[in-house]
């Protein structure tokens, strides 16, 4: 299983990027992904639309299931990555770089609290969720 150690994680399965402008950037895990199997569909949240922690924000649909996308940290949705729209599928191509959307954090202290990649591959491994 791919889990590139630069990122976070939340044990909802999303991983999370911060970026050197203060926004975090958010997708879902290459472990996501293969349970779901092939992509077909993404609802993002709104930009500009303000998320709690924990809180569902999006959908993503694949042949198999649907399954909620949770907001890995409070704040706004400042971008949603549109390409998805065309190419849903693009999140199995490359889960890592196929991302769904960006948030500026109201809590820089949330970040701190996710997941990293050793203790994400323990939740993934184990089946939880």
């Amino acid at each position: 299983m791919t889990t590139p150690d630069n990122l976070k994680y939340t044990k909802t399965h999303e991983w999370v990027r911060q970026e050197p402008d203060g926004t975090a950037t958010v997708g879902i895990t290459f472990h996501a992904q293969d349970m779901l199997g092939d992509i077909v569909f993404v609802e993002h949240p709104a930009v500009g639309r303000q998320v709690k922690q924990g809180e569902e924000c999006g959908v993503i649909e694949s042949v198999k299931a649907a399954a909620d996308i949770y907001a890995p940290l409070s704040g706004e949705i400042v971008a949603i990555n549109r390409e998805l729209d065309d190419a849903p599928e693009k999140i199995n191509q490359d889960a890592y770089g196929a991302w769904m959307f960006r948030i500026k954090p109201d809590n820089s202290a949330e970040f701190a609290g996710l997941l990293d990649a050793k203790a994400y591959r323990q939740v993934a491994e184990s089946g939880k969720r």
